[in-house]
């Protein structure tokens, strides 16, 4: 079972996936099976939980596929076009923090990247597979900043990425020049599948204000915080 849906997840998203929700359904190539590879104990964010909701119950990603990428927890949770949470994942992230892409950065070899510009961006990403100048077919989250996912290779041994992915916490998590690494048996079993023909991408910021990063899902929860209140009033009355 996945912890990240203890039933939450799985409750919030499907009790708003109505009839009209998957008219992108076929985006995902073929069935997935679910998956959690978060480490042991680890919870997922209220953040998380409620921003998932609000993406199917706005119908904001269109139906397709979508993931939701909290860099500060190191996890990436990844859901089918009709809400249902197909698999949970610790992923590495840019090792500067921040949640803009330095201008002209697309067009560096990864070693010319300054450490302080090694950042993976924040915000609402429409992505999916295409061609690489030096890595062949790669997933692109952003394609304009050059941002992937792409499974962790051994590449630099001092880097220890392998055990950084599979240490309990986030806390060394942050290595990569700003593309998004996950475990090879994550990224073949879900995320291959699932983003075949593209979807969307919601990575969560470091330091903006999360209001200036999803002001839609923003503001709908202050609204649905203030219904309650008032509910809650009118219950004590």
């Amino acid at each position: 079972m996945i912890r990240a849906a203890s039933c939450c997840t799985l409750v919030l998203t499907l009790a708003f996936a109505g009839p009209g929700v998957a008219n992108a359904g076929e985006a995902s190539a073929q069935p997935v099976a679910a998956m959690d590879a978060l480490p042991p104990g680890q919870e997922v964010s209220k953040t998380v939980i409620e921003l998932a909701g609000w993406v199917v119950a706005a119908r904001d990603s269109e139906g397709y596929p979508f993931a939701i990428i909290d860099k500060a927890a190191a996890q990436i949770l990844v859901f089918g076009g009709d809400g249902r949470l197909l698999g949970a994942a610790p992923g590495l992230f840019g090792s500067a923090v921040g949640d803009h892409s330095a201008p002209g950065v697309a067009g560096l070899a990864l070693r010319e990247i300054p450490g302080r510009d090694r950042t993976t961006p924040a915000g609402r990403f429409v992505g999916g597979f295409g061609p690489s100048r030096d890595a062949g077919r790669v997933l692109w989250v952003d394609y304009d900043s050059a941002v992937s996912i792409h499974p962790t290779a051994t590449g630099v041994p001092s880097e220890r990425r392998v055990e950084r992915l599979a240490s309990p916490t986030p806390d060394d998590n942050r290595i990569t020049h700003g593309c998004i690494n996950v475990a090879p048996v994550f990224y073949e079993q879900i995320m291959r599948p699932t983003f075949e023909r593209g979807g969307v991408f919601y990575i969560l910021p470091d330091v903006m204000p999360l209001a200036e990063t999803f002001p839609q899902f923003v503001q709908n929860r202050a609204a649905a915080e203030r219904a309650d209140e008032r509910q809650g009033a009118g219950r004590n009355l």
